[in-house]
């Protein structure tokens, strides 16, 4: 019987990983791989802090957790795989079964038979259609070579005005990686916020830490043109005809899947324009596979297709795809819940599952949503901030979405709500939660519990939660409702909203009770730094008769709007 012969077409993230797999169960199986690029199994999530100065051997990018590089002779010798660099594919022959490449720096061409063809091309970066594109000076993030030319632009320090075009994962990654090298950074982005896998009150809030930091962000507005002189690029033109001085655009408005061989090769493309692929990875061709960032993927609550572009998602796809060409389909890859984070200087943001735009974007009513901001753990172990927005289905509790922010362990909360969701998991069977508790790690009720908790008092109507957003709306509109701020007299002295409140602190609120409207129907709405005290100020007032009484949802730490103070 002859040996097997599997070629996978990319050696970056999800290619590796099918080959190695491959390996795993057929060890005799000719396992080959063909990469384009000079480097192989890149780790181009890290490219950003590479960039920014986080680590300077550029190996590291490239290395094994035990540091050897992985090179041509490490697959070789290491795991007995041929890989090939510099080596395009420029032909995918599907009748004959048999691969056409090139040697892009001897030029050297050939033909390779295969059994089985897997293809991770990956992806491309979008690139405004404007004048001026091929102007000197504009870059992506997308291979080693970008990742080159940025990082000796931070050693260099002569650059000193840059724009980041799009406020995406990649783009605030980029914005802090430049920020952190001493470059005047301004994020452009098209749509009214940034991250928008985030609700647009999360995304404020991040919006607003950036700008803390000292980076410009212009939301609302995209880019018109390119300006340069003699080649280089010198400025941008914004859509309302604002001009920017710059002497470098990195360009970051997301990646559209490499498709171009599998199209060629008369494979199905999708309606989104990815390769179409089954739960096994396969093409419409049955002895070829795709996986990573060119293929279509389903969304695992909605059922529906999606590009989901992430390293983590390659990898597991390519470890699926591995196993199946090399013996039977045996194991499938069930989807995404489109589980994301990324660092924004001393934040980091977090989704998981659908954001409630998403939710109503695809025509959920039945969902309901809520706020919750308190630490990651106790104030005495140096406990931060995480506010958390919540997305479950109103009927049956069962948690759709999750999304996180602030200098917390982010991270961990993200992780926990989507296995919720992976488990179909509902809001009570989170209540009582047995989770690990020692101070240095949690609070004894984490902050993930105490989310559910607050969701279970909204929906048996315990508590009337209203959003920091509905309140600013109703503040702008001139309507009147009473505002109770119930924290003490000095914190208010130090930060405080400005939007009409009274401070009634929540220790005096029963001796102050003439103070509140006579019109027990009148809307009340109290708040405090995270609205625990809200909460019990308004059960006090309930309780002494007033009807029409609201809690702020995580309070004045969740408030994106200008303060007073």
């Amino acid at each position: 019987m002859s040996k097997r012969k599997i070629i996978i077409i990319g050696g970056s993230a999800s290619g590796p990983k099918a080959a190695a797999k491959a390996r795993r169960i057929d060890n005799d199986a000719e396992v080959v791989i063909l990469q384009k690029d000079a480097d192989l199994s890149m780790a181009s999530c890290g490219y950003p802090y590479y960039v920014g100065g986080c680590f300077d051997d550029r190996n590291m990018l490239l290395s094994t957790p035990t540091g050897v590089v992985r090179s041509p002779m490490f697959y070789l010798n290491a795991k007995d795989i041929d890989a090939k660099v510099n080596t395009e594919v420029t032909a995918i022959d599907t009748k004959n079964r048999a691969v056409s490449f090139k040697n892009i720096t001897t030029g050297e061409t050939g033909k390779l038979a295969y059994d089985k063809l897997i293809i991770a091309t990956g992806s491309v970066p979008r690139i405004p259609p404007v004048p001026g594109a091929d102007l000197d000076g504009i870059t992506t993030l997308q291979s080693m070579k970008d990742a080159d030319f940025l990082r000796n632009v931070s050693d260099e320090g002569k650059i000193k005005k840059a724009v980041v075009i799009g406020g995406g994962l990649i783009g605030i990654e980029t914005c802090e990686a430049l920020q952190l090298a001493g470059i005047e950074i301004t994020v452009i982005e098209l749509l009214p916020q940034l991250l928008t896998f985030l609700d647009m009150e999360l995304a404020k809030l991040v919006e607003n830490h950036v700008k803390s930091k000292g980076a410009n962000v212009i939301t609302d507005n995209g880019i018109a043109a390119f300006l340069g002189e003699n080649g280089k690029l010198t400025a941008v033109k914004l859509q309302n005809g604002t001009e920017l001085p710059c002497e470098l655009a990195v360009v970051a408005i997301g990646v559209r899947p490499n498709v171009t061989l599998a199209q060629r090769a008369g494979l199905k493309i999708g309606e989104l324009g990815g390769i179409d692929v089954n739960e096994y990875m396969q093409t419409s061709d049955p002895d070829i596979y795709a996986v990573g960032d060119c293929v279509e993927t389903v969304n695992r609550i909605t059922g529906k297709k999606v590009l989901a572009p992430y390293g983590d998602l390659a990898n597991l796809q390519g470890r699926v795809a591995g196993e199946n060409a090399a013996s039977t389909n045996c194991v499938t890859f069930p989807g995404t819940i489109q589980t994301g984070i990324c660092k924004v200087f001393d934040y980091a943001a977090g989704s998981t599952g659908l954001s409630e735009t998403a939710a109503k974007r695809l025509g959920l009513s039945d969902i309901v949503t809520v706020i919750n901001a308190s630490p990651d753990k106790p104030g005495f172990m140096a406990g931060k901030l995480l506010i958390t927005k919540l997305i479950a289905d109103s009927k049956t509790g069962r948690v759709l979405g999750a999304q996180c922010i602030g200098p917390g362990n982010v991270s961990k909360q993200i992780a926990q709500w989507a296995m919720a969701i992976q488990g179909k998991l509902t809001v009570e069977d989170i209540i009582n939660a047995d989770l690990p508790y020692a101070p240095p790690f949690s609070l004894a009720i984490d902050h993930f519990i105490a989310t559910a908790h607050i969701m279970q008092n909204k929906m048996k109507d315990r508590m009337k939660g209203i959003s920091c957003k509905e309140v600013h709306e109703k503040v702008l509109a001139g309507e009147k409702p009473f505002l109770i701020d119930t924290r003490g007299p000095e914190e208010f002295e130090e930060m405080r909203l400005g939007i009409g409140e009274t401070l009634i602190p929540l220790g005096a609120l029963r001796k102050r009770l003439k103070e509140l409207p006579d019109n027990k129907d009148r809307e009340i709405i109290c708040y405090c730094k995270i609205s625990l005290r809200g909460y019990e100020a308004a059960l006090a007032l309930e309780g002494n008769g007033w009807k029409n009484v609201k809690v702020m949802e995580g309070g004045i730490m969740a408030w994106p709007y200008p303060r007073e103070k």
